[in-house]
């Protein structure tokens, strides 16, 4: 069983399924993360993201990256745990590796732990091997969903983690789209912060090619799955939404909450966005008396990677409210299509869809805020001790209007397809090609 699962032991690495699959895909893509992980002795890492995001990909990648080093190929140990019961059967696969390693005189391995939350209680093993010493020498990579901060299974590792961190594998970013979609125009565009959003207004020439990923990227999203099927068939198959359904049904089954409760919060969030509302305002319209149960269920939403909450900031002092009306955000806009099949609730508006891949973007990787008095930033960031405002405008003939508030002194205005270097106005699909997150 444990060769089926490493065929580089025996030099087929070619061979293994997920790796074939990769690089036979017109589609390749290279996670960054790959970059960032650091191989010492002892680490306990995790990879966190939804499912069908590349989480396996990264590691068979990360497999290639041990051998090409010329690691021994005994010393890569790969596993995935989605057919395990629980810890017991956990631990007698970790068994039947330490024997088969300890026969070879290997003292140090690279242990890859897939889907890691299927096996019940799988902290258990996990723990008892680092206390009793037999990871001491090891680099343990575990991917799963983020259930394990849900559950407080991750709280198990205190003070066991070694020079481990965590990782967050999110869905394609519109620029990481391009890089697979259109890898030519990706070499010609610049990688800007928010500091230097002005640099994008050197792609003005590329505009055309850049609309043309936007427009397909407004409906497939991220998930590398529907990323091919739309780019090779105009579409994407009902069997892929289902997986993802399947997905997230298992996932709120394993974390006990209400299928259906998910579904009525959803819905009543997918009727308020993009506008910021009180969490009394879902309950009324759930009509339930206590609004914990939706509190609940947007943090449930935010630690699946469907969401991102962003909060009301003031600008004069920066204080954050978290008492204020919140603004809810999807994280990729293939969500809007997965839950109209799903619960039939209607696709927004384009618009709509637009603002959500804004504030994302944005989310991913700075903390992001929402300002609002008779004008509303969308998408407020700290910059130092100063903020960046960023409008959506999505229109051929936004008013662009200057706002200086406090100590937000920059607003970026993202439009259609309006340019505007004096008032900081450019087309949203420029901005988000040129953004790295």
């Amino acid at each position: 069983m444990l060769r089926e699962q490493n065929p580089w032991w025996d030099g087929k690495f070619e061979e293994d399924r997920d790796y074939k699959k990769w690089k036979e895909s017109k589609i390749k893509w290279i996670p960054r993360i790959i970059e960032s992980i650091e191989l010492k002795p002892f680490s306990l890492h995790f990879i966190f993201g939804p499912r069908q995001v590349g989480k396996t990909t990264l590691l068979k990648l990360l497999v290639k990256k041990l051998l090409d080093s010329k690691v021994a190929p005994e010393k890569i140990f790969y596993f995935r745990c989605d057919k395990l019961e629980n810890y017991k059967e956990l631990d007698d696969v970790l068994n039947t590796y330490f024997k088969f390693r300890s026969s070879l005189g290997i003292k140090g391995s690279f242990i890859f732990l897939d889907e890691i939350t299927f096996p019940k209680q799988w902290f258990r093993t996990i723990k008892f091997n680092i206390d009793s010493g037999k990871f001491d020498n090891d680099v343990l990579i575990l991917t799963g969903s983020i259930s394990m901060y849900v559950k407080g299974e991750i709280e198990t590792f205190a003070g066991r983690r070694g020079h481990g961190k965590d990782f967050y594998l999110y869905p394609f970013s519109f620029r990481d789209f391009i890089k697979v979609y259109n890898p030519n125009l990706y070499e010609k565009l610049p990688s800007i912060s928010l500091e230097n959003v002005e640099e994008c207004f050197r792609v003005f020439a590329y505009f055309d090619e850049i609309q043309d990923a936007w427009s397909k990227y407004l409906i497939c999203g991220g998930f590398p799955i529907a990323i091919k099927e739309f780019l090779s068939y105009g579409e994407i198959s009902s069997e892929t939404f289902d997986v993802y359904i399947d997905w997230l049904r298992g996932d709120l089954i394993k974390m006990k909450r209400s299928v259906e409760k998910f579904r009525k919060v959803v819905s009543i969030i997918l009727q308020k966005i993009p506008s910021a509302f009180s969490l009394y305002s879902v309950s009324k319209d759930l009509d339930i008396k206590s609004h914990a149960m939706v509190s609940n269920y947007i943090d449930l939403l935010s630690q699946l990677f469907i969401v991102k909450v962003l909060y009301y900031i003031n600008p004069n002092d920066l204080n954050i409210s978290f008492s204020k009306n919140r603004k809810v955000v999807f994280l990729d806009p293939f969500y809007f299509r997965l839950f109209n099949r799903w619960f039939f609730s209607p696709i927004p508006e384009e618009s709509v869809i637009v603002e959500n891949v804004l504030a994302s973007h944005i989310a991913r990787k700075f903390e992001a805020y929402y300002w609002k008095n008779d004008r509303e930033i969308d998408v407020v960031v700290r910059s130092g001790n100063n903020l960046i405002g960023f409008e959506s405008k999505y229109s051929s003939k936004p008013e662009v209007r200057e706002i200086k508030v406090g100590k937000l002194k920059k607003v970026v205005t993202l439009t259609k397809d309006y340019f505007d270097e004096e008032k900081l106005a450019m087309p949203i699909s420029i901005f988000l090609a040129c953004l790295e997150v």
